[in-house]
């Protein structure tokens, strides 16, 4: 692979890695809680969201962005051969 390809394929390949890695805490930050009916009271379904799990989502989102930004920088720059 040629040396000024290097760095921004591996920019790419941290970004997608940043996106997955959102999507489990992302999943992870959003619990589901279901309740039975009891006597009078209905069922009904709770969703809590965990601060910290989506926190951290939100920063490998902005990550990955950036890690894009910077690749794709980094190839429209790259020095031409003739």
């Amino acid at each position: 692979m040629n040396r000024s390809l290097a760095l921004p394929a591996a920019d790419i390949a941290a970004a997608v890695l940043a996106l997955a890695l959102a999507a489990l805490c992302w999943y992870l930050g959003v619990q589901n809680t279901d309740f039975p009916a009891t006597g009078e009271v209905p069922a009904y379904s709770a969703t809590r969201y965990v601060g910290p799990w989506l926190f951290l989502a939100m920063l490998l989102v902005a990550g990955a962005g950036a890690a894009v930004i910077d690749g794709v920088a980094r190839i429209v720059r790259a020095p031409r051969r003739s």
